[in-house]
């Protein structure tokens, strides 16, 4: 019996990939997959259980399925990911409209779990969250000049504010002969962007039996047909000498990285359980700058965490006027029920705490607009996206801004520029933030 499955995927890439291998998990025993989940047999809602902002999400598109549901344009909700995995009963008992729930650990049961709730059974799948990675087909939903390639799942860190561990289990890298046999696929299958993730890249390998290390994968990573190679999540502590060596010295691998920091001040590193001080931060940051003097760096600060005064406070923003980050998220602090830090004493209050991230987004996106001033005049390279009618002109990414999180380029051009091709942008102007320009010729 073949069933129409719609999939919707919330939350980080990382969360993208998994649905995209459960797409393929389907298609190939024989269902039609789909992205609408109007007039589908089953929907399958891949979550994120993070913080607070992303179990709100997740409810209102369980809530959203339900309505469809009594309107009789579905039949069945799975729902699978990080908030089943973490309130398994509070879904049963709240959440009537859920049918079946897929646990981290569990994504290779889809087919099961979509035949079973179709037989007329409330499957639910929860195997262990630590087991090896599988690594599956994807049915790859990105545009088809940018895809992800996810090189390991879980996370050791153990930050004090994180439920990610809890929820993914222990950092497991996938093999090299695998990851590498995926990224040839992509590439032969026209992929020019190839985004690498992980919840965090830097430790790749140092679990497998064969030691392998991020330096040597992205060496292979090279000698692949991509145009460009984009790093995401490297924690500060492991950027080695030889892995500097490889970024800065492949022209492929785009001098933008993506480090999370989370905060300057030395007192509340430590209660975060981060493994750097302020000045080790400000010396790795002098590193990378020195070999890679076009750097754009990617960052995550956290206001309000327990025992953030306005000392330490200050000092983050004035780390910030130092650093001249050009790229920051700045998320309040959320205190995660099964974390260290949300039991930790000296908890900031949230008015407190929001009015910090007010501050320090204004102050960043001073940064920002400084960052984008610098670039008039200039030829940056542009990877198209194809023509946004609503601005009347092309729009794409260079290499300071990732799919999604930064900024575009809005450019006019004589001829028509497919969507996936790398074009010269004299950049003319900003707007709202983005770059503006016309194609160089």
């Amino acid at each position: 019996m073949s069933y129409k499955v719609a999939f919707i995927s919330l939350g980080c890439a990382k969360n993208l990939v998994n649905t995209e291998q459960m797409m393929a998990l389907c298609r190939k025993a024989g269902h039609t997959v789909t992205g609408d989940p109007e007039g589908a047999d089953v929907a399958v809602l891949n979550t994120c259980g993070f913080i607070e902002s992303a179990k709100s999400e997740a409810i209102d598109n369980i809530l959203e399925l339900g309505e469809l549901k009594k309107a009789g344009k579905l039949k069945k909700l799975l729902v699978a990911g990080c908030l089943s995995q973490r309130y398994p009963q509070d879904i049963r008992a709240e959440l009537p409209e859920v049918d079946g729930m897929l646990g981290t650990g569990s994504y290779t049961d889809v087919v099961a779990a979509v035949e079973g709730l179709m037989a007329g059974e409330r499957p639910e799948y929860f195997s262990d969250i630590h087991r090896a990675y599988e690594d599956g087909e994807r049915l790859v939903t990105t545009p088809p000049y940018t895809a992800y390639l996810k090189i390991a799942e879980g996370c050791s860190n153990g930050c004090a504010f994180c439920i990610i561990p809890k929820l993914r289990g222990r950092y497991r890298s996938r093999s090299m002969p695998a990851l590498l046999e995926e990224a040839r696929k992509l590439a032969d299958s026209g992929v020019k962007e190839l985004i690498v993730i992980a919840q965090d890249i830097t430790r790749y390998g140092l679990d497998l039996p064969e030691k392998a290390s991020l330096a040597q994968l992205l060496r292979e990573l090279c000698k692949l047909d991509f145009h460009w190679i984009r790093l995401h999540y490297l924690y500060p502590e492991v950027i080695t000498d030889e892995l500097i060596e490889v970024i800065s010295s492949q022209p492929k691998i785009l001098h933008y990285l993506d480090i999370p920091l989370q905060h300057c001040n030395d007192g509340i590193l430590k209660a975060m359980r981060r493994h750097n001080t302020r000045a080790e931060l400000e010396a790795l940051l002098a590193k990378l700058r020195a070999a890679m003097p076009d750097l754009v760096v990617r960052t995550s600060l956290i206001c309000g965490l327990p025992g953030e005064g306005e000392g330490e406070f200050e000092e983050l923003c004035q780390f910030l006027r130092e650093q001249r980050l050009q790229r920051v998220g700045v998320f309040q602090y959320s205190p995660e029920e099964g974390t260290l830090a949300a039991v930790m004493e000296n908890q900031v209050d949230g008015e407190t705490a929001a009015r910090r991230v007010e501050l320090l987004v204004d102050l960043q996106s001073r940064i920002m607009d400084q960052y984008n001033e610098e670039r008039l005049g200039t030829v940056m390279e542009v990877l198209c996206e194809g023509y946004d009618a609503g601005e009347g002109c092309y729009a794409g990414r260079t290499y300071a801004d990732s799919v999604e999180i930064d900024g575009r380029v809005l450019f006019t051009a004589a001829g028509l520029v497919p969507a996936g091709e790398f074009v010269p942008v004299r950049i003319t102007g900003v707007s709202d933030g983005d770059l503006t320009g016309e194609i160089e010729e």
